[in-house]
């Protein structure tokens, strides 16, 4: 492997060479200092994130903000949604199970906030379609967009059925491309809006039998960075996106860390979110080390047998 990358290395200082030759010596000075403006915005770029971890960073006022939560009859979708309402926000809440929907909605309304509830089915692009159009009638432009329902079998790939592998990618990945051209174009216009994406830490590292999960999250983790810097090169520089890489969210304590941290990271305008913490470690050694290292890191930290106690929520509505 390393006897490739120094023939890559070679073939690219060939090819600096010729164009250095070829072009004479106005493209060298141009490329120069092209250069040279790369590394200064880098170090300066660099500069400002080191000042974050020792200035407490500036936070955006989110009341007004019209929030839109799907999978948020119970769980992590639930928490964040009586979050958002203490900070200000009108909710728009999605789930497919009414009765919670209705029940979290009563408590968002005692606490004084103003909450529409939907019933969607996320494997139904139409229904989605049809939901948005609702909501764009009834309680208006969505601002704030959270993608947080989530699925999971847990089940080694050739034990998962066609019909359960499909409903993973519906609710995991597609939902999240459908919601956001519904609410997407309204945000253009007015260069403002925020699209938060619940992906997992199953989205940067695979899991031993939980290959559709990985794949349904590791497919969120790219829409949302391919379409960040998408829009950043088209000049939308107002809207915001945080992608969140939780580990397994199995407890009613982690859930309240997970959802007061997610609120925080919106707030913060925060890119990428990894909980806890150590996520971040441990991701940058994965493309640092080699393949069998990591494997062997992985297989100790109990990773290949993370889903082997997973026993789902009981409300049938899991979340990772």
């Amino acid at each position: 492997m390393s006897l490739v990358f120094v023939l890559y290395a070679l073939m690219a200082i060939q090819g600096i060479i010729l164009l250095l030759h070829f072009m004479g010596k106005g493209f060298i000075l141009s490329l120069a200092l092209e250069v040279a403006l790369v590394c200064l915005k880098t170090l300066y770029s660099i500069f400002l994130s080191g000042l974050k971890w020792i200035l407490p960073p500036r936070r955006k006022n989110l009341r007004g903000e019209l929030a839109l939560i799907t999978g948020a009859a119970s769980g992590i979708g639930r928490l964040m949604s009586l979050r958002l309402a203490e900070k200000g926000c009108k909710l728009v809440i999605w789930d497919l199970n009414e009765d919670g929907l209705e029940a979290v909605g009563k408590e968002i309304r005692s606490i004084g906030g103003t909450v529409y509830c939907y019933k969607c089915n996320l494997c139904d692009k139409n229904e989605i379609r049809e939901t948005a159009k609702k909501v764009k009638e009834e309680a208006g432009e969505i601002s704030l967009l959270i993608n947080n329902a989530g699925i999971v079998t847990g089940r080694k790939f050739m034990d998962c059925t066609d019909e359960a592998i499909v409903a993973t990618f519906d609710v995991n990945s597609m939902s999240h491309f459908w919601t956001i051209r519904e609410f997407l174009p309204e945000m253009r216009k007015r260069n403002h809006g925020h699209i938060v994406g619940i992906a997992s830490i199953a989205g940067l590292v695979g899991l031993v039998g939980a290959v559709d999960y990985c794949a349904s999250k590791f497919a969120v983790v790219g829409l949302m960075e391919s379409l960040r810097r998408e829009l950043l090169s088209s000049g939308v520089n107002g809207i915001q996106f945080t992608t969140v890489c939780p580990s397994v969210i199995t407890t009613g304590m982690f859930e309240e860390y997970a959802a007061a941290k997610i609120v925080d990271a919106i707030e913060k305008n925060q890119v990428i979110l990894a909980m806890p913490r150590g996520a971040y470690f441990a991701v940058a050694l994965q493309h640092i080390l080699p393949t069998n290292v990591t494997d062997l890191l992985l297989k100790f930290l109990g990773a290949d047998d993370a889903m082997k106690t997973f026993i789902g929520r009981k409300d049938k509505n899991p979340e990772m």
